[in-house]
């Protein structure tokens, strides 16, 4: 049987940006935390395979809420400055350098960006009906959302794949140590400048 082991409480402790509590690199290391945060992107994913799965069987209850709240926290939250981080710093760096190629990769990647916030919108809603649903049986995940949360999931892979094998290594070539300071500074800024202690997301579950 599929279980969700139950949050320690049903609020948290203190209110940090999902997928930046207590990180193994430092905002003066900033592509490194860039591909920290694609580690965070990956584990929050196979939650949310994880809760598709749970639903089918255990319907909406209380653990599946729960899941729900953390998934939406982060992909409401810390994937959207992420993708800012790339689309201020990364993709600019590597257009400005004028290779063909790589250019046709940064706006591969823009275009996803664009494509996952339309998946997001979709599966947000499945994700709010899960938290707003009284009754353990139903389950909110049909067909269409199945292939919904798969393809979310496809999509991002091959988005990190590319940035990771040929974005990143291009742009941090081209960034000198003043601006790679510069952008780990705004980075930390726009996420408000401090990071506590917490839980690492997903970890709390046994899906």
């Amino acid at each position: 049987m599929t279980e969700i082991a139950a949050l320690p409480g049903s609020t948290r402790a203190h209110k940090t940006l999902p997928g930046f509590e207590s990180p193994a690199v430092g905002f003066d290391s900033p592509f490194e935390m860039l591909e920290a945060c694609h580690e965070r992107v990956q584990r929050t994913l196979k939650l949310l395979v994880r809760l598709q799965a749970h639903v089918q069987t255990h319907g909406c209850d209380e653990q599946a809420r729960q899941a729900a709240q953390d998934v939406m926290r982060y992909f409401d939250l810390a994937a959207p400055l992420h993708h800012e981080d790339e689309e201020l710093h990364v993709f600019p760096a590597v257009l400005a350098a004028g290779d063909g190629a790589l250019a046709s990769a940064v706006k591969q990647l823009i275009q996803q960006h664009r494509e996952m916030e339309m998946h997001w919108g979709a599966l947000r809603k499945v994700l709010e009906n899960i938290m707003s649903c009284e009754a353990p049986s139903l389950t909110p995940f049909g067909a269409l959302q199945a292939d919904a949360v798969a393809a979310y999931v496809a999509l991002y892979d091959a988005h990190i794949r590319l940035e990771e094998d040929v974005v990143y290594p291009a742009a941090g070539s081209f960034l000198d140590l003043v601006k790679k300071n510069s952008m780990g500074v705004d980075m930390k800024i726009r996420r408000g400048a401090k990071v506590l202690d917490n839980e690492q997301l997903g970890d709390r579950y046994g899906l």
